[in-house]
């Protein structure tokens, strides 16, 4: 199979796949958000929300972790796994290589919330810092050499994203007659298995991606037709920061994708401040945008229809969690305006 080569991404490889971490994973509940906000703001439609917050380790990554883990054979498992991550992805894969009895060695950024930090180890993982970007994928490259490690990585591959289609499928199958799906994306991982779960099961119903304005490498990707790498990342969503977009999610999105939008970071803090007032969940920005998307440049297109969401994490400590809704409170009223 080549880096573009999406054929083996089919609803039967993306059941199978779910079947076969099932027990491992949650299925996480589908519920209809009671907000007269969001029913006005939709022009009386309604929201639906997925929420993968409650996946074990506070996000979505624990499917494609722990979907990659699963193929590495009796040598990988001894010699163990390594991956690169802003703290989202090192959390998971360390949960991963955890369910699959796999020592975990895992390359953090050092700019990484110290929350998400203390969590990869609490998964029983061994940290190392090192700089944003290219210095921090160098560093698990250097553990795949040295030590023989396997790297799982953050957003890139089959595995990875026939583990993030098990969100789309179990929405799909959970909550009927959704009209579009809106998801965030940082590299792509989770966008490209959700947008093709939705599509392969239900092609009418349209699938929206949402960036930061500061970090739109998957909607420069479409726009020219071939993966990008941004010179630099600006936004304060962590989890949607990653610097480029890779070929094959590329692929299934040039596949899949009806549009992206892209929001600023109040905007996003918008979004947060909607999640706590409206549906009761406090969640990271790059859960905030997907909601945001909803009220501000997906609303026109979006009137009167049956919205889901995905609520893809929830890994933020008081503090900064503090900040952003103050941040976010000002920027709802202009955006729900």
């Amino acid at each position: 199979m080549t880096q573009t080569d999406i054929s083996g991404v089919t609803l039967d490889t993306i059941r199978q796949n779910a079947a076969e971490i099932e027990a491992m994973v949650q299925r996480t509940p589908s519920i209809a958000l009671n907000s007269p906000l969001m029913t006005r703001v939709l022009g009386g439609g309604q929201t639906v929300l997925k929420l993968e917050c409650f996946q074990h380790t506070g996000t979505f990554k624990a499917r494609g972790a722990l979907s990659v883990a699963r193929t590495l054979d009796a040598d990988q498992l001894t010699r163990g796994i390594t991956a690169a991550s802003a703290g989202n992805h090192a959390i998971a894969a360390a949960w991963a290589a955890r369910q699959v009895g796999a020592s975990a060695k895992v390359v953090i950024q050092d700019n990484a919330n110290p929350f998400r930090v203390a969590m990869a180890r609490a998964e029983g993982a061994e940290v190392v810092m090192m700089p944003p970007g290219p210095p921090t994928f160098a560093e698990a490259e250097r553990l795949v050499e040295d030590e023989g490690r396997a790297f799982i990585h953050p957003f890139e591959g089959l595995y990875t994203s026939l583990g993030t289609a098990g969100v789309g499928l179990e929405f799909m199958e959970d909550a009927p007659g959704l009209d579009a799906v809106v998801v965030s994306i940082g590299g792509g991982g989770l966008v490209s298995g959700v947008a093709a779960a939705v599509k392969l099961m239900n092609p009418e119903c349209q699938v929206f991606g949402v960036e930061p304005v500061g970090a739109n490498s998957m909607g420069q990707s479409l726009a020219q037709g071939a993966p990008v790498h941004l010179d630099k990342v600006e936004t304060i969503a962590d989890s949607l920061g990653a610097p480029m977009a890779l070929p094959f999610g590329h692929a299934l999105c040039s596949a899949y994708l009806d549009d992206i939008v892209t929001l600023s970071d109040d905007e996003i803090c918008a979004g947060m401040v909607a999640f706590q007032q409206e549906a009761k969940l406090a969640v990271e920005p790059a859960a905030g945008a997907a909601l945001a998307a909803v009220m501000g440049p997906l609303r026109a297109r979006l009137q009167g229809a049956r919205v889901g969401v995905i609520v893809c994490g929830a890994n933020i400590d008081a503090e900064t969690y503090l900040r952003l809704m103050a941040r976010g409170v000002p920027a709802l009223e202009g955006l729900t305006a």
